[in-house]
């Protein structure tokens, strides 16, 4: 008989719930997380960037409010909506020419669902050494979706806004310097069922090896979930 078959599904979730519940814990209990905070210079505050480096990241608690999410998600929906209805097609759904298109930069990337199209592989220098799982994707999948998007600025003004968020750009100066340069923009699109794995990696590939090399030079990424990161949807797992 299949081992399928014999599953106690009811066994099996309580099982998840306590492993999620106990990932929870550990996440709460490292003391990176909490609102911004900056000190009477305006810097990020010590205790702050002492948990940083510490950690890795930081999670910031209650930065974006809710009509900053109603207008990022207006935004989204309506990207998710000029997609092409295929790879390298030149309409999307409503039959209009797709976003995208027209570009000359590299802008949309497609992939398998719940593929890992980066991991394991030289692709983008080689940086995400281990390809995740793939797991069976469900009958009736697309052959492709897209996961990700670069330039996204020119297709969202609440994206935009959110690139020039002065207290984001607080913290970056705080960490690079005031003589810092934003660089890059990006939407990862990981919808349940279908979304492509990203794979742990190290951005950038030009300074690790420099002789005066500091971790304030390198350069950070600032990433906001529209719909949240819980233990349930596992959108990063560290």
């Amino acid at each position: 008989m299949n081992d399928m078959m014999n599953v106690d599904a009811a066994a099996e979730d309580a099982e998840m719930q306590t492993y999620m519940r106990n990932g929870e814990k550990r996440a709460l209990s490292l003391g990176n997380r909490g609102p911004l905070r900056f000190d009477e210079n305006g810097k990020l505050h010590e205790d702050i960037l002492e948990a940083y480096w510490q950690c890795g990241f930081y999670v910031f608690e209650g930065v974006l409010g809710k009509e900053e999410l109603v207008d990022l998600e207006n935004d989204f929906q309506n990207i998710l909506a000029r997609l092409p209805i295929e790879k390298d097609s030149p309409i999307d759904a409503q039959c209009q020419p797709a976003l995208g298109a027209d570009c000359e930069a590299p802008t949309l990337f497609w992939s398998k669902p719940l593929a890992d199209p980066f991991g394991g592989t030289e692709l983008a220098n080689g940086r995400h050494p281990i390809k995740m799982p793939e797991p069976d994707v469900a009958a009736g999948a697309p052959k492709e979706v897209v996961y990700l998007m670069l330039g996204s600025l020119q297709f969202s003004e609440a994206c935009l806004r959110l690139y020039g968020h002065p207290d984001l750009l607080r913290v970056a100066a705080s960490i690079n310097g005031e003589d810092f340069t934003p660089f890059n923009e990006a939407i990862f699109i990981k919808e349940p069922g279908r979304g492509a794995s990203v794979a742990w990696g190290g951005d950038g590939v030009a300074h690790w090896d420099n002789v005066d090399w500091d971790q304030g030079t390198h350069g950070y990424n600032t990433m906001a979930q529209l719909y949240g990161c819980t233990a349930e949807n596992g959108v990063w797992v560290v």
